[in-house]
């Protein structure tokens, strides 16, 4: 969708919800009263506390407007004390609007546990792309936790109409870069990969034209080949994606790497994983 259209949409739609007074910002402003740069801080805290495998993460995404069903969602991953840390897939709003991105982040924070996001198409809509950016940081990232390796990747090209490098091949092959030669310094130390992602490849907000190019550096990242002749057992790598609304596990490349789709929240569903030295085990919430 073209930048302009996007904001008139955005700036439409601010002025139909400000008569049940629901905003009290402009739906333009990014400078919000919040914490900022909360990926950033999370990634700090997490590469810090020295958590070691086994450890568990709930995935949720595509919350937009689905508040209550949020609300109870995390509620119940906060009451489950098994959890050490959230990540959302992307559209925590519908506009783009700096009250809906609030929205969102109180009740994460509210939950007492850390949390990661990344970008999704609703997120950028009007000036919801530098929203994003201000509340949470860099919309590509990377952390390591105990023998995995986490990264998150803007991947909604189409909100871009391709005129900047989305999925970021960038950033992804120095990220590979950096995680060889922490294994090269410190053999196996990191065994595992999780990418996180709102809009997998052959989705239409996806540049497919770069969808090979993408499982090739997908290859690269550690657990998600076979090239140690692993073949029948499962890897230790995967993707995660949210987007469609609906529920899905497919290998998309027929190479191995398990792409697990989550379902939106007013579905009343999330995932939690848990990683294992040997692997991982995924499981369905419904609620």
């Amino acid at each position: 969708m073209k930048k302009g259209l996007k904001l008139l949409l955005a700036g439409l739609t601010a002025v139909a919800l400000s008569g049940c007074e629901r905003f009290e910002y402009h739906p333009y402003s990014i400078k919000l009263d919040a914490d900022t740069d909360t990926n950033t801080k999370t990634i700090r805290q997490l590469e810090e506390s020295g958590l070691t495998t086994p450890f568990k993460f709930a995935f949720i995404t595509d919350t937009q407007g689905a508040l209550d069903e949020t609300a109870e969602a995390l509620d119940i991953i906060r009451r489950r004390g098994d959890i050490d840390f959230i990540i959302h897939g992307g559209d925590m709003t519908d506009f783009g609007l700096p009250k809906e991105y609030l929205w969102t982040c109180d009740m994460l924070g509210g939950c007492g546990l850390p949390y990661l996001a990344v970008i999704g198409n609703h997120d950028c809509l009007a000036n919801g792309e530098d929203t994003f950016d201000w509340l949470f940081g860099p919309e590509n990232f990377s952390l390591n936790v105990g023998c995995a390796h986490i990264v998150g990747l803007n991947t909604v090209a189409l909100e871009y109409d391709y005129s900047r490098p989305v999925p970021d091949f960038n950033f992804i092959e120095n990220d590979c870069d950096a995680v060889a030669a922490i294994n090269a310094e410190t053999p196996d130390s990191l065994t595992h990969t999780i990418v996180v992602m709102h809009s997998r490849p052959y989705d239409e907000q996806f540049n497919n034209n770069v969808a090979k190019p993408f499982n090739y550096y997908m290859t690269r990242y550690p657990g998600m080949d076979r090239a140690d002749g692993s073949e029948g057992t499962p890897l230790k790598g995967f993707c995660i994606n949210g987007h469609n609304h609906y529920t899905d596990v497919k290998d998309i490349f027929d190479n191995g790497i398990l792409y697990y789709q989550c379902a939106n929240m007013a579905k009343r569903q999330f995932f939690v994983f848990t990683i294992t030295d040997d692997g991982y085990e995924y499981e369905v919430v419904e609620f």
